[in-house]
């Protein structure tokens, strides 16, 4: 399997610097008030969503497949929500919505495959608890 990355820098302080996000063809500034106002740019939490909205989509049309079911359509809108604790900030709740049409399921195995693929896809599990973070850091 490869190996995904990301990049990110920034330039100035906190409060009046500024940064940019990067991955694949994707780039996008960002700055303290796309994080922790309604500026404009995107912000880290905005990407965990999208990366949780798109493993959860994923995961849960896996699970459909798997009891024999075709989605016609899943879609899910993840909302991740950040709030200052004591002295720094952390991600608090993240919300999932999906709605999805799926032929000739019953809404009870929907609802069991739906938590299923919620527990399991990787997104999840990572944000459930990370085991070990690593960090390179050279000054230069």
């Amino acid at each position: 399997m490869p190996a995904r990355k990301a990049e990110a820098q920034w330039e100035g302080n906190l409060l009046e610097g500024k940064g940019k996000i990067k991955f694949g063809s994707y780039e996008a500034p960002y700055s303290f008030a796309s994080r922790f106002e309604d500026g404009n740019g995107t912000n880290p939490e905005e990407l965990i969503a999208a990366a949780h909205a798109g493993c959860f989509t994923m995961a849960f049309s896996s699970h459909l497949a798997k009891a024999g079911h075709t989605a016609t359509k899943v879609h899910t809108t993840a909302t991740v929500h950040i709030q200052k604790v004591g002295d720094g900030f952390e991600i608090t709740k993240i919300d999932l919505v999906c709605e999805a049409q799926v032929p000739g399921i019953e809404n009870a195995e929907f609802q069991d495959l739906a938590k299923g693929a919620k527990i399991g896809c990787p997104v999840s599990r990572a944000l459930a608890a990370v085991s070990e973070i690593t960090l390179d850091a050279k000054l230069v």
